[in-house]
């Protein structure tokens, strides 16, 4: 099974991902925040990480950045799952993030992107 690390602060929209991407056959590691993440990342070496952008601690910006300064994880996936994302934020590419699903999103949708930068 393919593995991913989901990061987002909120505990529904966190369960919701990762009942979506479970049911779509990948194996989920979950974070609450950015730091989280990071650390998942380097201990478990996921395909991708799904993150929301604005999250306590560190945010997806910041924990997408960390990812691309490590030579170890620099070409790592990472996809953006926001609903605060407005005309001409430049968040996504600043944070050199892979993707961006806009909240809210579809099971179809999600797991499209993943499998689209993935394979499986």
């Amino acid at each position: 099974m393919t593995l991913l690390v989901v990061a987002e602060d909120h505990d529904d929209i966190r369960m919701i991902m990762t009942r979506v991407l479970s049911r779509a056959g990948f194996t989920v590691v979950e974070a609450a925040n950015g730091a989280v993440a990071l650390e998942a990342v380097r201990e478990h070496g996921p395909a991708a990480v799904v993150s929301d952008i604005d999250m306590p601690v560190m945010s997806g910006v910041d924990m997408c950045l960390a990812i691309r300064a490590d030579p170890a994880t620099r070409d790592l996936p990472v996809i953006f799952v926001s609903g605060s994302l407005t005309p001409g934020d430049d968040r996504p590419e600043r944070a050199q993030a892979t993707a961006v699903v806009t909240k809210p999103f579809t099971a179809h949708e999600l797991v499209g992107c993943v499998r689209q930068l993935v394979g499986s």
